[in-house]
């Protein structure tokens, strides 16, 4: 068994994190060939088996191999991680699974970039940024779909600069992981780790890597097509307000707006009329669109608040013009516009002795009044709340 000093935290230069939970088919494998690469490269370094319970001899093989073994109880991926990057006495982080489809042989690549400046340095295996995949290393839905449209998501909602969103070799510096104050203990550590990188502006970097297939013959792949698929897509959306609730909220108030404008002059157009239930409809869409644009303003605040998401610059500007007594009079100001159209209606009402009521005129009076009523009390509501919201941020 090779021994490995055990020296204050910061003297090493660098420290490779393989979490593991039962992988004794592979792990000595992934853990020699990580020693080799630091001792051939020079690197002054270590070898960490974050474990999460292996009950299957994968640490005695770890050990011997020449990894130091740190015990995980949590249990999840993400939580293995934490506790193995936690441990870690190198000021440079390079994490890998255990089940061979990396070849650890490739870490002084992400050494030297991290060297140069990078703060995160995330492997490539698709060919669209460099990589290679193995024929049978990836599956073809995950090869074709899957994976490259989570990373255009990735560059298009986070502006990450990556193309392998799903790659879990990488490396990053032990400081930036401290600043990113990772949230997430399952799969969702390593797309929260981007995503909170790169909204940080974070200085990233790719190297291409070549994908092999899974060494594991005895037991299936941990991934789930359907389910993880799902679960990235969940956490993008919980990681991006403006996607989740701003931009439909926007959408749905222009299709409100667009039916006003048809409704109340009892537009034509063909054979259809667009007339009092066209305002409700739109009355329907302006509604939940402004409760999805609320949603968004606090959901913002709330991730940037409790640190799930990091202080974005432009949003808090809001602030300088949003504030409790603006809210207020817009709210009031909105509240008493749809009483006062409210009054309208119930004024020909009494017109017409309490009796029935022309509904296609009548309606457009009371639709808009009863819009404005309820934006205004709901403004009121945000309004508060989300001052509340801001206690901490101020």
């Amino acid at each position: 068994m090779l021994q490995i000093e055990q020296p204050a935290e910061g003297a090493l230069e660098l420290s490779v994190v393989i979490p593991c939970l039962n992988e004794h088919e592979t792990v000595g494998i992934c853990v020699e060939k990580a020693v080799r690469a630091i001792r051939e490269a020079g690197i002054n370094g270590e070898v960490i088996l974050a474990d999460n319970g292996s009950t299957d001899g994968s640490i005695e093989i770890a050990e011997r191999a020449g990894a130091r073994h740190v015990a995980v109880a949590a249990k999840g991926y993400g939580n293995a991680l934490m506790g193995g990057i936690n441990a870690a006495r190198g000021r440079f982080i390079i994490m890998g699974d255990a089940d061979d489809s990396y070849d650890f042989l490739e870490i002084p690549k992400f050494v030297q970039k991290l060297r140069s400046g990078s703060e995160l340095v995330q492997g490539c295996r698709l060919p669209s940024g460099g990589g290679t995949i193995a024929p049978g290393a990836m599956p073809k839905l995950h090869r074709w779909w899957g994976n490259p449209m989570f990373s255009w998501l990735a560059r298009r909602w986070f502006g990450a600069p990556i193309h392998d969103v799903y790659c879990g070799l990488r490396g990053f510096t032990k400081d930036l992981y401290r600043k990113l104050d990772q949230r997430c203990t399952g799969m969702e550590f390593a797309t929260e780790m981007i995503i909170k990188a790169s909204l940080s502006r974070a200085v990233i970097s790719e190297v291409p890597i070549t994908l092999h297939v899974d060494g594991r013959k005895t037991r299936a792949p941990h991934l789930k097509t359907f389910r993880d698929g799902w679960r990235t897509l969940r956490f993008f959306l919980m990681c991006s307000p403006r996607w989740l609730f701003l931009m439909p909220g926007m959408l749905l108030i222009l299709m409100g707006l667009v039916g006003f404008a048809l409704a109340l002059p009892a537009v034509t157009i063909g054979r259809a009329t667009f007339d009092a239930h066209t305002l409700l409809f739109s009355s329907l869409f302006i509604l939940c669109g402004y409760q999805a644009i609320l949603f968004a303003v606090m959901a913002k605040t709330f991730a940037i608040t409790e640190g799930l998401l990091p202080e974005d610059p432009k949003f808090l500007s809001l602030f300088r013009f949003v504030n409790l007594e603006r809210g207020l009079i817009f709210g009031a100001l909105s509240f008493v516009i749809g009483c006062a159209l409210l009054a309208v209606a119930i004024n020909q009402w009494r017109v017409h002795n309490w009796g029935r009521l022309d509904y296609a005129r009548t309606m457009r009076w009371v639709i808009p009044g009863t819009l404005f009523a309820a934006v205004g009390f709901q403004t009121v509501l945000f309004s508060f709340f989300i001052s509340i919201l801001g206690l901490r941020r101020k």
